[in-house]
């Protein structure tokens, strides 16, 4: 079963609350459409409902069966201001700030919607940028116990190749982090070995990746990734990494054989760690352009609930697509 077949089949099982707040766009309310029709999750809208009813009309769309939660007649918003003023209350919100915060921001409100189990998860970012995504996720929902570093992977499934490096492959992190640290490397190293394992249903063999194999080059960039392998090893992960590897030796098993012979994972790695975001994001663009892979993502790790970010220049059926895999997450993730 394909990668996105395996995730449809959690969804259905999962049936999990999703917010999408960005109720004024097209091609979300088309989303919601079909994520009603194959019931890959109970779809939240935030805005007027006649606004939304109109919409969906003139696009002619149905989305009965959507819920729908108006800022503006929202019976439990006192409560929830309250709750947002209380978790900001070290940076000075009050309540009359908070109130105006949910009344004119749609994804935070959709995230208080989520830390009040009132949903499971969010999709948003169709119209807004992945900061505001990202700063609701962490300032409502927080991180994971133990979890200080948020991060995301993508999930590329491969079309060509297949026999060689396998159907399925993660990239990490590209959309998050500019320049992590070691500690961070380390840390996105095992959320994403947490996500191949939950979401992508593959035993993770992580490489942390560099332009050095092995001591073949010496750099302070060589040696943060150095350093990052060297945590984990302090941590006693249990998946099988390792680091100071180049992309050949991670991939090609004749390559890894030369140049990582004692390695755990070279020559046979499907979690790919990058040492920047620059390189993670390039890396998993020139794969999904010049290789014709899948690109599903990005998968936000490290909170506490599924929160997810969409690209601006989605599709529907990116937002479906994001939307089933925010309720597979829901289903072992969610719960306050």
């Amino acid at each position: 079963m394909s990668f996105l077949g395996k995730v449809r089949k959690k969804a259905l099982v999962a049936n999990s609350r999703i917010v999408l707040p960005e109720s004024h766009d097209e091609r979300v309310l088309r989303a919601t459409a079909e994520i009603l029709k194959e019931k890959l999750a109970r779809p939240i809208l935030i805005g007027n409902a006649e606004k939304i009813a109109v919409d969906a009309t003139a696009y002619e769309v149905s989305i009965e069966g959507a819920h729908i939660v108006d800022p503006a007649t929202f019976s439990r918003m006192d409560e929830y201001a309250t709750k947002l003023a209380e978790l900001r209350a070290k940076k000075g919100m009050t309540f009359e700030q908070a109130k105006q915060k949910l009344m004119t921001d749609r994804d935070f409100l959709g995230a208080m919607l989520v830390r009040m189990g009132d949903a499971d998860g969010m999709v948003s970012g169709a119209t807004a940028p992945t900061a505001n995504i990202l700063r609701a996720g962490i300032q409502v929902i927080g991180t994971k116990p133990g979890v200080k570093t948020v991060s995301s992977v993508f999930v590329m499934e491969l079309t060509q190749k297949k026999d060689l490096f396998g159907s399925v492959l993660l990239f990490g992190d590209c959309s998050v982090i500019p320049k992590p640290t070691s500690e961070q490397l380390a840390d996105i190293a095992t959320s994403a070995a947490e996500t191949a394992k939950s979401i992508a249903g593959i035993n993770p063999r992580v490489a942390l990746m560099t332009f050095s194999t092995k001591g073949s080059a010496s750099h302070e960039c060589v040696d943060l990734v150095k350093d990052a392998g060297a945590i984990l090893r302090e941590r006693k992960v249990d998946f099988r990494f390792d680091d100071e590897l180049q992309a050949d030796a991670a991939l090609v098993k004749s390559v890894g054989e030369v140049k990582a012979p004692l390695s755990d994972v070279s020559g046979n790695a499907n979690v790919l760690i990058f040492p920047t975001l620059s390189a993670g994001n390039i890396g998993y663009k020139l794969v999904q352009r010049l290789a014709g892979a899948n690109a599903y993502g990005p998968i936000i790790q490290g909170l506490n609930a599924p929160i997810n970010d969409l690209s601006r220049g989605c599709s529907a059926d990116d937002i479906v697509v994001l939307v089933a895999i925010t309720s597979a997450q829901a289903c072992t993730e969610c719960g306050m």
